[in-house]
């Protein structure tokens, strides 16, 4: 008999000290899933989670149904807990989302930005210099999230920003940015540029026309995804009827 291959979520997880609370494994697990080291798919064995932490499986399925509501992670009656596993349709979906709540948020955010903004959003976008220069696709994922948020946190719209980062949290399983080529997220990064000069010089309708133009690029990056190597979920026509 073969035996079952453990889960690499399990590997990822850092406990600090057992019998943690609630709130720590829901943060961790939350972590792992964000920073991409459990792909979609991954099963969540609630049991060793359990034993890891050094808890009873309750805190465990507590946390893990947190993160249903979140997007984060799917259960399914015979495959148990898994990290969430989204459609090319379902992808394509929360970009548009992401978009809608974005354009709305640099809106409110230009008039009310200030020289500590403009610094945030200048050190955001020499991050992505950095990871560009060198290749690095994870740090530039994480540094794109980063100048998109230091663009919109003037804003001052905390319950837009928390559907915004909810949004974008989603998408984070799938790392688009990370399955890119080399060449798109140069591209990527030309349109941050246009955006950080158009924010600088407080320039709405500049800053509105070159994110739609990113927004577009991006698109098209996630078009270019594999649907075959288990990244995307296929379509269930019958499930959604």
């Amino acid at each position: 008999m073969s035996r079952r291959r453990r889960s690499a979520l399990l590997t990822q997880l850092v406990i600090e000290q057992p019998g943690s609370p609630q709130q720590a494994i829901l943060d961790e697990l939350r972590r792992v899933i964000l920073d991409g080291a459990a792909p979609p798919g991954t099963p969540i064995p609630r049991g060793e989670v359990a034993e890891l932490f050094g808890v009873s499986p309750i805190p465990v399925r507590e946390s893990l149904k947190t993160l249903i509501g979140e997007g984060l992670v799917d259960h399914r009656p015979n495959s148990g807990y898994a990290v969430a596993q989204l459609t090319s349709a379902e992808l394509r979906e929360i970009y548009i989302v992401r978009e809608s709540l974005e354009t709305a948020a640099l809106s409110a955010a230009l008039p009310l930005a200030t020289a500590d903004d403009d610094a945030a959003a200048r050190e955001a976008n020499h991050e992505l210099e950095q990871a560009i220069r060198f290749d690095d696709p994870v740090a530039y994922r994480r540094h794109s999230r980063e100048f998109h948020l230091a663009l919109t946190a003037p804003s001052r719209m905390f319950r837009l920003l928390h559907m915004l980062e909810s949004a974008w949290n989603m998408t984070e399983p799938v790392q688009p940015m990370v399955h890119s080529t080399g060449h798109d997220r140069s591209l990527l990064h030309r349109d941050h540029a246009k955006m950080l000069d158009a924010f600088l010089a407080r320039d709405l309708p500049r800053l509105l026309s070159a994110a739609e133009v990113h927004h577009q690029r991006l698109n098209s990056v996630i078009a270019k995804l594999p649907t075959d190597t288990g990244l995307l979920a296929q379509e269930d026509i019958s499930s959604r009827k």
